[in-house]
């Protein structure tokens, strides 16, 4: 069972969900559930009498339930039944998840919720206000259950003190915690000591993620020592802006000779090209097994780039380096190069995002990419590559040894005029998968082209990114036939663009077409009203297929949100998400869709 429930986006209200494994043949906890709802309900909803009995006989879970009910009654069910529904969990055998996001809990709440706790496997309690208080609770809910697997308590206030109580708990011998989140609590060097002494005691941690913390140069040495320990099995270190500095490298280098960690990712520390090159020393060690690298923005300059190239061609292990968000040129990627076509490169993503290149790179970029086959993710976004430099990139996606499948340029400054050649990689290389164009401007004439290879047979993108890429309904014409074609495309991020109402028509009546298999579509700031909503509405009330339908930043006013409500109240409506924040209305249309989303437990309005 899992029990979420979240509030971090601007929306009316919030609901919880509740999810429940199937019984498989049991009907224990089915009948527990069933006699709850029949009994404690029957009287102000007489259905639940019926609905109770069929859950425990037929092994239904919780939704389900909410299902039958919907279908007998046409009605959704009342929001005063969703805490029974959360309460009348399954016992043993099953295992809970308890999920809640944004929300300050109050006393009593709180208070349910631990005493749900005893049998949970995970505990993720994001933006939830938690302080050192809480940490009393959860202290013993880690010393009593043994099932307890992962704890997430991400932006909270748990400052040292709370982090320290929460220590005991996990040093107690029932503890079995291997998941540990604590990014942005408000931690300092001072609470290192006792995540230490957990580190040096408990084999069955194996992930521990502390970024956003000011655990500065000292906790961070601290932390490395128990880090070194011999008990410690560490898989998984994340300390993304963390404070640390140069002089952490000479420890950070010594816990790379640990053959169980896997994941190292210390980005947003300004550790400089010395401590890099220090890195890269630890990495060569034999018993180094290190598979992701993650280094963005850590002030590393073409200096160190010789040292990475020499850490790639002789560690075939490691499979994702991030370097981006560092100044090392077209001089440090020509270095970076030499361990990259590598016969022994295995790498499958490179990040090379806002590094400062040039066309001068997409030479070396082009050799890369015909010589290694491993390489499956690459980000170049801003770079300033021009339509010279996308032109040489192509010439190596194009490669028969390229078998790139996610490919991210964003604000990389080309134009319509590399649009031919990009078109010629997404019709004919079948591996590639996704594929972001934001903030490049194609225009109509790129756009264009590109739907040319889109509509290729060999093409089998399911993501496409094309926001502010200075699109008009000019080419809409163009996009209705792919998405009228193309049953891979899933994906596609086209908003932010002066479609208007004539754009977005021709684009539903793509989205209409019984080849169009999209799940996901994003038209916000087009510049629509409430003219294009009855195409809008047909879509909702049509495509199963649809999750999510982004609108927001548009004026639609009350009239074209009403018409949108009702064909999100057909049967036929299987979204997930509809976004429809900064869209002027009246409060009674705001009441509607309140009332609207409460009717509908599985969707998420936002606004």
């Amino acid at each position: 069972m899992q029990i979420t429930s979240s509030g971090c986006v601007p929306r009316a209200g919030s609901r919880e969900r509740v999810r429940v494994p199937r019984c498989g043949g049991r009907c224990d906890a089915a009948a527990a559930g069933g006699a709850e709802l029949g009994g404690a309900a029957a009287g102000r909803y007489p259905r639940l009498a019926v609905l109770g009995p069929a859950r425990a006989l037929l092994g239904l879970s919780t939704r389900e339930v909410l299902q039958l009910w919907r279908a007998e009654a046409d009605l959704s069910l009342p929001r005063d039944i969703w805490p029974l529904l959360k309460s009348s969990g399954p016992t043993s055998p099953f295992k809970m998840d308890i999920d809640i996001e944004c929300q300050e809990l109050s006393g009593s709440r709180w208070t349910e919720l631990v005493s749900s706790m005893k049998d949970c496997k995970a505990i993720r309690l994001d933006y939830c206000k938690l302080s050192r208080s809480h940490c009393e609770d959860l202290c013993s809910v880690l010393s009593t259950n043994q099932s307890l697997k992962e704890l997430k308590l991400d932006h909270n206030e748990l400052k040292d003190e709370g982090v320290e109580v929460l220590c005991k708990g996990l040093l107690t011998p029932s503890c079995n915690l291997e998941l540990l989140w604590l990014e942005n609590c408000n931690l300092t060097g001072a609470c290192c000591e006792s995540l230490r002494s957990v580190l040096s005691t408990k084999p069955s941690l194996t992930d521990l993620h502390l970024s956003r913390n000011k655990l500065e140069t000292s906790g961070g040495k601290v932390l490395c020592q128990g880090l070194l320990d011999a008990n410690c099995k560490v898989q998984s270190l994340v300390m993304r802006s963390c404070e640390l500095r140069g002089d952490n490298a000479e420890m950070l280098t010594s816990i790379l000779s640990k053959a169980t960690l896997k994941k190292l990712d210390i980005s947003n520390n300004k550790l400089g090209d010395v401590a890099i090159k220090q890195l890269c020393q630890g990495l060569m060690d034999p018993n180094s097994n290190l598979q992701l690298l993650h280094l963005e923005n850590c002030d590393i300059t073409a200096d160190s780039c010789g040292d990475l190239a020499t850490v790639l061609s002789t560690k075939p292990l490691l499979l994702d380096l991030a370097v981006g968000k560092n100044n090392i040129g077209d001089a440090g990627f020509t270095l970076l190069c030499k361990g990259l076509v590598y016969p022994n490169y295995n790498i499958q993503k490179l990040c090379l995002d806002n590094c400062g290149m040039t066309a001068d790179s997409c030479g070396d970029l082009a050799t890369v990419l015909s010589t290694n086959p491993s390489l499956l993710d690459l980000a170049l976004d801003n770079n300033n590559f021009g339509d010279v430099g996308l032109v040489l990139l192509c010439k190596g996606l194009i490669h028969p040894k390229c078998n790139i499948q996610k490919l991210w340029l964003w604000e990389c400054h080309f134009t319509a005029v590399a649009c031919k050649d990009l078109a010629n990689v997404i019709g004919t290389k079948e591996s590639l998968r996704r594929i972001s164009l934001t903030l490049n401007e194609l225009g109509d004439a790129g756009m264009e082209m590109l739907c040319q290879g889109l509509k290729d047979p060999k093409c089998k993108l399911q993501f496409l990114s094309l926001k502010e890429c200075g699109l008009t309904s000019a080419c809409c014409e163009s996009l209705r036939s792919v998405l009228s074609t193309k049953q891979s495309l899933k994906h596609l991020e086209i908003g932010s663009n002066r479609l208007k109402d004539e754009g977005a028509k021709l684009i539903c009546e793509g989205l209409l077409d019984t080849n169009c298999n999209l799940e996901t579509i994003w038209l916000g700031e087009s510049e629509l009203t409430a003219a294009c909503c009855d195409s809008l509405a047909a879509v909702i009330s049509t495509k199963q297929c649809l999750r999510y339908l982004g609108l927001d930043l548009n004026r639609l006013e009350n009239e074209g949100v009403r018409k949108l409500c009702e064909a999100v109240r057909s049967p036929n409506c299987k979204l997930k998400y509809l976004m429809l924040y900064d869209i002027y209305w009246s409060s009674e249309v705001e009441a509607e869709l309140r009332a609207l989303e409460e009717s509908k437990p599985g969707l998420k309005i936002i606004f």
